[in-house]
C-alpha cells in the first residue's frame, strides 16, 4: 500500500511545470475531470483526448482581444508624437516680435546640407530639417548669441545629435553651487584624512602631483558650450565643462558611445566620470583636431603698447585677421 510520502512525491512530480506551455499535468487532469463530472458527459474514455484538448483551449488568452483596434504604440509612433511638437505653430495670442530684435543666431542649416549633399555628405534632406527645427526650439528656450549644429554621434543604443552655442552676455547660468558641492567634499575628505593621522601609524612619503584646474567658461576648450540629445524633438542637455584630466583619459582609452549620459565608462586607465564626460571630452579633442586656418587669414602683428623683455630680447606679438579677405565658415 502506497504511504503518505510516495503519494506527495507524486503529486509534486505531477505538479512540475512545462517550459511551453506553462502548465502541469495535476491542475490540468483536475480541470478535465471537473468538466466530466459537471457535464456527466457519457462514454467520456472515448472523448478523453478532445475534452484535454478543449481545456487547453478555453485556458489560452490571447495578448489583447483581437477585436479590438486598440494597438500599443510602436516606438516609431511615440518618437513621431514628441517630434510633431515641432512643427506646430506658435499661438496667435503670442507677442510679435519687436522689429529691433537681434539676429537670427541659427544659420541656415537646410543650405549648408545642400553643399553637403553635392558631396555625397549629409544625413538627409528630412532629418536635417528636423534637426534645424530643434535647434530652433533651443534658441526660443536659452539666450544664446551663436547656434551651429556641431554633429550627430552614433551609440549602440541610441545617437546623440550636438549643438555648438555661445551665450550672450549675462545669459549663461553660473555654476557656482556644483563648485561649492565639490569643495565641501574635498574638505570632507581633508578631514576624515586628519583623523586618520591620530592613530600615529606611518604615512607614505608620496605626494599625488597637483590637479590641473578647468579652463574658465569662454576660454580655451570650454570657449564653446554644448547641448545634446537623442532625438530631434527631445529635451536637450547640457553637456558639463570639460577638465584636463578627463581630456587625457579620453586619448588613452577607445569606449563605445551608449547613448545614456548616465551610463557608467569602464575602462583602463579609469575615466573620471561617466559618459556625458566622456562624450564631452571627445567633442574637445575632435574640435581641436578639427580647426581649419586657412593661409594668410592669420597674420602676426607686433604689439607696440605691450613689450616683453627676455635675454634674447624679443617682443611681443598677438594674432589678427583685420584687412584680409574673409572666409567662409
Amino acid at each position: 500500500m502506497a504511504s503518505e510520502t510516495m503519494i506527495q512525491n507524486a503529486k509534486a512530480f505531477l505538479q512540475q511545470e512545462s517550459p511551453d506551455s506553462k502548465l502541469n499535468l495535476y491542475d490540468h487532469m483536475c480541470s478535465v475531470m471537473h468538466k466530466i463530472l459537471e457535464n456527466r458527459t457519457p462514454n467520456s474514455v472515448d472523448l478523453l483526448e478532445s475534452l484535454s484538448q478543449e481545456v487547453k483551449t478555453n485556458k489560452f488568452a490571447p495578448p489583447c482581444d483581437p477585436s479590438s483596434d486598440v494597438r500599443p504604440a510602436s516606438l516609431e509612433v511615440e518618437l513621431a508624437n514628441v517630434q510633431n511638437k515641432l512643427f506646430e505653430k506658435p499661438s496667435e495670442d503670442a507677442e510679435p516680435e519687436p522689429e529691433d530684435e537681434v539676429e537670427m543666431p541659427l544659420p541656415d542649416l537646410m543650405d549648408t546640407a545642400h553643399y553637403f549633399e553635392q558631396a555625397g555628405l549629409g544625413l538627409g534632406r528630412e532629418e536635417t530639417f528636423r534637426i534645424f527645427l530643434a535647434l530652433k526650439n533651443l534658441v526660443d528656450t536659452h539666450t544664446l548669441q551663436s547656434v551651429r549644429f556641431w554633429g550627430k554621434i552614433q551609440g549602440t543604443e541610441k545617437n546623440y545629435i550636438v549643438a555648438e552655442v555661445e551665450y550672450r552676455e549675462g545669459g549663461e547660468e553660473e555654476q557656482e553651487g556644483e563648485e561649492e558641492e565639490g569643495e565641501e567634499s574635498r574638505e570632507e575628505e581633508t578631514d576624515e584624512a586628519k583623523e586618520g593621522d591620530e592613530d600615529n601609524l606611518p604615512t607614505p612619503d608620496y605626494k599625488p602631483p597637483p590637479v590641473i584646474p578647468k579652463e574658465e567658461t569662454g576660454t580655451g576648450c570650454n570657449k564653446k558650450t554644448y547641448f545634446v540629445c537623442n532625438e530631434p524633438g527631445t529635451e536637450w542637455t547640457k553637456l558639463p565643462p570639460v577638465t584636463p584630466a578627463q581630456i587625457v583619459c579620453a586619448r588613452q582609452i577607445k569606449k563605445f558611445f551608449s547613448g545614456n549620459l548616465e551610463a557608467a565608462v569602464i575602462s583602463y586607465p579609469p575615466f573620471p566620470g561617466t559618459e556625458i564626460n566622456y562624450l564631452r571630452a571627445q567633442i574637445a579633442r575632435i574640435s581641436a583636431g578639427t580647426h581649419i586656418s586657412p593661409v594668410d587669414y592669420y597674420k602676426f602683428e607686433e604689439d607696440d603698447e605691450e613689450t616683453v623683455t627676455v635675454k634674447e630680447g624679443t617682443r611681443s606679438s598677438k594674432m589678427s585677421s583685420s584687412n584680409l579677405p574673409e572666409f567662409r565658415n
